[in-house]
């Protein structure tokens, strides 16, 4: 098997931490497989994936337009020259004269069913390469069981060729902070004892963090200790987000964290008095199951795959100013609720784990070399 990796985003966003620990958890299985990586990561899947032979490609590839040439016309000669059976391309688009067998991830369905909330550049491209791959590929990978059923309402898919895979969570990464790391996470912010709420994500329309930062401040206008807020994330292209901080009073404290490393975010996520994701919807809801697994009292919407990620162990909200203001003061104001979400949402992200998703994905690579070679022995008979 041949995976590509070459869309690797180099900040490991959700994506990135999809297919890292994927390709970690397939060569803990021992799964025979090959990996198309950037120059820049090949060190790093040698090290998560020992067993796995890793081939750089060139340095131009580092840009889109160069990637999917590149995608286009040396990768399936390589899949040839490896001798490839199943070609995985984990990111929306995929080799249109790859000759193997083909699966490919679709994230979410959003660019078709809410594609406002995405620039038009990258919405009119995502429409246009998801719809390639479900009429190309051999079998489509999608993380929730809302994105399938918005792939098949919104862009046509067939049912027949979707497998639903929940996403993992890494412990190592994301567990209950000890004491130093919450200590780490409030010294580089600045926060002294003041308690906080926080977020975690790029800064995008999806996100909702406009709707966020004006529910905060309507539900902390009248505290006596008020808890800072905590943006954590890239900067995206919701120029809202400006406006909304623009409009807090003085006395509301909004930190724009920005990028924040991966040893960073057990202490921020699970030192958080709680974790706000008012998002308008996710193909699965990566920073929703990493805060719970972290011991967060998370406050989310129930938009599209996230009540699939969350289930009874989290509180969800409305998505517009009042709700999320609602929430967030209901549960500012109940440290048993919060205890208790703490619990119960350790325990469900313990059902979540990379090792069942490459399980899965193992499922869906030989499911897909059944059906290559099937359907090329009836173009035979033909």
């Amino acid at each position: 098997m041949l995976v590509d990796a070459t869309a690797v985003p180099a900040d490991r966003g959700g994506v990135g931490r999809y297919i890292d620990s994927l390709l970690a958890a397939l060569d803990t299985a021992g799964t025979p497989m090959s990996v198309a990586c950037q120059p820049r990561d090949a060190e790093l899947y040698g090290r998560i994936a020992p067993h796995t032979r890793i081939v750089p490609a060139a340095d131009s590839v580092v840009t889109r337009t160069a990637r999917l040439s590149w995608e286009q016309t040396t990768l399936p000669r390589l899949a040839r020259r490896l001798n490839a059976r199943v070609v995985h391309s984990p990111h929306y688009t995929v080799p249109l004269a790859n000759t193997s067998a083909s699966v490919v991830t679709l994230h979410d369905a959003t660019f078709f069913s809410d594609a406002p909330l995405h620039s038009p550049v990258k919405a009119r491209f995502f429409r246009a390469w998801t719809r390639a791959a479900l009429r190309r590929a051999t079998v489509c990978v999608v993380p929730s069981r809302a994105t399938s059923n918005e792939l098949i309402r919104t862009a046509g898919a067939n049912a027949t060729r979707l497998r639903v895979m929940y996403h993992g969570v890494d412990p190592e990464r994301f567990h209950p902070p000890a004491p130093e790391e919450v200590t780490a996470v409030r010294r580089s912010l600045g926060l002294g004892d003041q308690p906080y709420v926080a977020f975690l994500g790029a800064l995008e329309p999806r996100k909702n963090v406009p709707a966020l930062i004006r529910g905060f401040a309507r539900a902390v206008a009248d505290r006596r200790d008020s808890p800072a807020l905590v943006l954590a994330g890239q900067t995206g292209w919701d120029t809202d987000v400006e406006n909304a901080l623009e409009s807090v009073p003085h006395r509301v404290r909004v930190i724009r964290a920005g990028y924040q490393p991966f040893d960073r975010l057990a202490g921020l996520l699970g030192g958080a008095a709680l974790v706000a994701y008012p998002s308008l919807g996710e193909g699965f809801g990566l920073p929703v199951l990493e805060a719970m697994a972290c011991g967060a009292a998370v406050l989310t919407t129930r938009r599209l795959s996230l009540p699939e990620v969350g289930g009874d162990a989290v509180a969800y909200c409305g998505v517009a100013e009042r709700g999320i203001a609602h929430g967030i003061g209901e549960l500012l104001d109940d440290p048993v609720r919060r205890s208790e979400l703490s619990s119960a949402a350790q325990q469900r992200a313990k059902e979540f784990t990379w090792a069942d998703c490459a399980d899965r994905h193992r499922a869906a690579y030989e499911h897909a070399e059944y059906l290559h070679r099937r359907n090329r022995w009836h173009r035979c008979l033909r």
